[in-house]
This record gives structure tokens, C-alpha cells and sequence, in this order.
């Protein structure tokens, strides 16, 4: 007899064997690979969004990620997130996943920036990497929201405001993009994004020397790991000295955005 556990274990065995669309830093289509083989390490660079309910008091709301999430479970999200397939427009597949993970439909999105980043999972030992579209709805919180508990542990409004203090406060409790796409909320749509690695608990390392494109695969861009980067705002990757000092990554982005 099959459990409840069992069929939830299958369901994400399976979207690990979706395909998502792999990018270059500019957004641009390269290739398709496996939702398992893009968030292996080092990492893939590829297509993904983060959906914000908004209410009309401006609050949004969190989710927190169900333990079963093979990326950072059990932290508190954005409403909703998820990768478009090859050739999928963000609006069709960001309203598959609002009714999949949270059983509402009828939203009407607008895209609001995209969050370029990368944030490795201690836990897990997987990795996301992600040109990531901000897209924002508005919600009333009347509106009947029967998320799937496959999918989501548990459900809260807040105000960006207060959330932002918690991120400074207890960042371990969130998923490493969301001070990034939260962010997003307070910029025009026609912003351009900001390269960033997303904070991360994991013990810091040396940066990687820069990977070698083979043939089987497409080249999608490279970023240096390890947790003692921290963002900067001018496009450039930065890497934090055991000393606490700050030093420009030497392979640092090129051509800019």
C-alpha cells in the first residue's frame, strides 16, 4: 500500500526530472536541462520566478517551504516560486504553480525586476542559480488560499517593512533570494538586475577557478562559490578577506548590464 509520504516523494522525484530553461547573464535561452541537474553543484544558470501576493495593505505573503523541498526546506519564500519550462511564457507557468502550491487562479501578474543570483543549500548540497523574474499580484485577503501541504509547511501576511527587519534579524529562517527579490518591490519595472550572491550559512570557501565549457553541455555562466561573498551594487561579483576586508573578485563580470 502506497502512503501519503510515498506519493509526495514521487511527485517530487518527478518535477526534479522537469526540464527548466538554462540562460546567459543577459536572459538569454542556451540550452535545457533537468530541474536535478541545473541545481547540482556548481550549478546551471537558468530561467526561474518568484511570485509576490500583495494585499491591499501592502502586506505580502510568505510561505514557508514544505521539508520535502530538496533547495532550502522548511524556510520562509515568497508566495510562490518555480521555473518556466523551455519555450514557456512566465505567465503560464507562474499561474500553473499559483494553483498548484496554493490552489488560487485569476491573478493577474506584472513583472517587476529580475534577481540574478547564486546560494548553495549546507543542508541539501544543492545549489540555485538563477536569472529569477519578480512578478507581483495583487490578492485580497479574503480570497480563499488551500495551499498543497506537499508543497507548503505553513502560510503569513507581513509587511515589507517588518520583513525586512526579520531578514536582518534571522536570516537562517529564509530562502537566501528572498531579501533579493523583496527588494524588487521597491523598484520600477524597468530597473535593470543586479548580479548577487544570495547569503547563505554555509562555511566559507575560496572562490572556484573559472569552469571550462565542454561540449556536452552548454557554457551557462560561472559565479564564485563559497559564503564570504557579499553583493555589491555596480554588476561585480565581490569577495569578503578572512580579514573582514573587502576585494574585487579578479574574475569579475564582464561587459557589465
Amino acid at each position: 500500500m502506497t502512503s501519503d509520504r510515498d506519493v509526495a516523494d514521487q511527485e517530487t522525484s518527478g518535477r526534479e526530472a522537469h526540464l527548466v530553461e538554462l540562460v546567459d547573464e543577459a536572459g538569454n535561452p542556451i540550452g535545457a536541462r533537468t530541474v536535478d541537474e541545473a541545481h547540482r553543484l556548481p550549478g546551471l544558470l537558468h530561467r526561474a520566478f518568484s511570485v509576490f501576493l500583495v494585499d491591499p495593505a501592502g502586506r505580502v505573503l510568505l510561505q514557508q517551504r514544505a521539508a520535502a523541498k530538496t533547495r532550502f526546506p522548511l524556510r520562509w519564500a515568497n508566495s510562490c516560486c518555480g521555473h518556466p519550462a523551455p519555450g514557456q511564457s512566465l505567465d503560464s507557468a507562474a499561474g500553473q504553480r499559483l494553483h498548484e502550491e496554493l490552489g488560487v487562479g485569476g491573478v493577474r501578474l506584472t513583472e517587476i525586476g529580475v534577481y540574478l543570483y547564486r546560494a548553495e543549500d549546507p543542508e541539501t548540497g544543492r545549489v540555485e542559480f538563477e536569472y529569477d523574474h519578480v512578478l507581483r499580484g495583487d490578492f485580497g485577503r479574503d480570497r480563499p488560499v488551500l495551499p498543497d501541504p506537499d508543497e507548503v509547511a505553513d502560510l503569513r501576511w507581513v509587511h515589507p517593512d517588518e520583513l525586512r527587519a526579520q531578514l536582518e534579524v534571522d536570516p537562517d529562517s529564509y530562502a537566501p533570494w528572498l531579501g533579493g527579490v523583496l527588494g524588487r518591490l521597491g523598484q520600477p519595472p524597468t530597473a535593470p538586475p543586479a548580479v548577487e550572491a544570495a547569503p547563505t550559512s554555509a562555511a566559507p570557501s575560496a572562490p572556484a577557478p573559472p569552469a571550462t565549457p565542454s561540449a556536452a553541455a552548454p557554457s551557462a555562466a560561472a559565479a564564485p562559490t563559497g559564503s564570504s561573498r557579499r553583493p555589491g551594487n555596480d554588476g561585480r561579483w565581490h569577495v569578503r578577506s578572512a580579514t573582514g576586508s573587502e576585494e574585487d573578485n579578479p574574475a569579475e563580470r564582464s561587459g557589465g548590464r
